[in-house]
């Protein structure tokens, strides 16, 4: 742990009751029929907990969801699906695996997904479309690392590098919508709401699992939700999650996390309304280099988080140390969680308004080493060699 990195941190002003429109029920369900669908792990990490003055650290560890290094997959397959349903005007049922959906959707062809991104979304949807078979057009900011964009060309799709940031790239990739080309985006504009919607919609399956592996321990539900944002789909999910019998007051404190240069649901939150921060947005939490809030997002968002906690990539690096000693793999964009809560707990007011000590707190990762050479440059060793004893065998 330490106190050197900057961070930004203030309470929401917007907070007030949440509105929140109920999950589809089929989302648990279409995600068990996917490939290798298993839960993700549920750390209880004492060790932390201890050096945070904790009474009890929570980790969801989405590093490894149905072969993919981030829990992207489970917005952009739900997305996906119910946007060829509608497509479609019907759903291709029956089918009880990947394959028979696919054979369901073979008169479609040819046929093309494609979306943008800064990361993880972008290979999941190119997952997706493979799965299918289908093609895959994915529009990716200038600088984004190039093993994250090799990682996306593995499943077959094509990727084109925008001269601009994500929001650019964004633009780009709305215009690819076609009677045979789906836009599978996990940010919205105007007249483009529904699809980033069922994005938003297909994260609920990770608060479920969360609360099923509490409830089998027995232990408590958490007091304090640490959750990464980007354009904040996945945080809309915490929020609908969390907030469902919402007043406004008391209840589950949320905290959203974002890189110090891209802290547009901050900003937005502090202006009163949503507000773009202008890139370029460098950080090395890649997958939270957002300069504007997605407009489906932004009514949960403004009302149900309760702290908000901006860091620098010198506490996203300390972060994956942190995690790495107690068996975690986390990424740059993973880590951003871990070090918010971090930052936050040196805050005053927030400490003034809480007891640590008794407090059960979770922590969402949410990507492995997305990136393994700059991985093991900040960690020190491998990805691999993570939660591995590694025995010196000597002649």
């Amino acid at each position: 742990m330490t106190s050197a990195s900057l961070a930004s941190i203030t309470r929401n002003p917007l907070r007030a009751a949440v509105d929140v429109a109920p999950i589809d029920p089929k989302v648990t369900s279409f995600h068990a029929r996917m490939p290798a669908y298993s839960p993700t792990m549920l750390f209880d990490v004492p060790e932390l907990a201890a050096q945070l003055g904790v009474g009890r650290l929570l980790v969801k560890a989405e590093t490894r969801r149905m072969g993919l290094p981030s829990f992207k997959i489970l917005g952009a397959s739900w997305a996906t699906y119910r946007a060829l349903c509608e497509h479609l005007g019907y759903e291709p049922e029956p089918w009880r695996n990947i394959n028979e959906l696919a054979a369901n959707l073979e008169h479609l062809k040819p046929f093309k997904l494609a979306t943008a991104t800064d990361g993880n979304h972008g290979r999941a949807v190119a997952f997706m479309a493979r799965l299918l078979g289908f093609s895959c057009h994915v529009f990716v900011p200038r600088g984004m690392v190039e093993a994250r964009i090799q990682a996306i060309r593995s499943e077959g799709a094509l990727v084109t590098v925008v001269d601009g940031t994500y929001d650019e790239a964004v633009a780009r990739s709305a215009h690819e919508a076609s009677d045979r080309c789906l836009v599978v985006s996990d940010t919205s504009w105007e007249g483009y709401e529904t699809t980033p919607a069922r994005v938003i919609e297909g994260y609920s399956t990770i608060f479920h699992e969360i609360d099923d592996a509490i409830d089998a321990s027995g232990l408590q539900r958490p007091d304090v939700v640490v959750i990464p944002m980007g354009v904040g789909a996945f945080m809309a999910a915490g929020v609908s999650h969390y907030r469902s019998d919402d007043t406004g007051s008391g209840g589950t404190v949320i905290v959203g996390v974002e890189p110090l240069d891209a802290n547009c649901v901050q900003a937005s939150a502090t202006a009163g309304h949503i507000t773009q921060v202008p890139g370029p947005h460098n950080s090395i939490m890649v997958g939270l280099n957002c300069g504007m809030p997605s407009l489906t997002a932004w009514p949960r968002l403004s009302k149900g988080i309760d702290w908000f906690a901006s860091v620098d990539d010198e506490a996203a690096c300390q972060a994956m140390r942190d995690l790495a000693a107690v068996g975690i793999v986390s990424g740059e964009t993973g880590a951003a969680g871990l070090a918010g809560f971090e930052a936050l707990i040196r805050d005053p007011e927030f400490r003034a308004g809480i007891d640590l000590e008794s407090t059960t707190v979770l922590v969402v990762v949410t990507e492995g080493a997305t990136d393994p050479e700059h991985y093991e440059h900040v960690v020190g060793r491998g990805h691999e060699t993570i939660g591995r004893v590694i025995t010196a065998v000597r002649g």
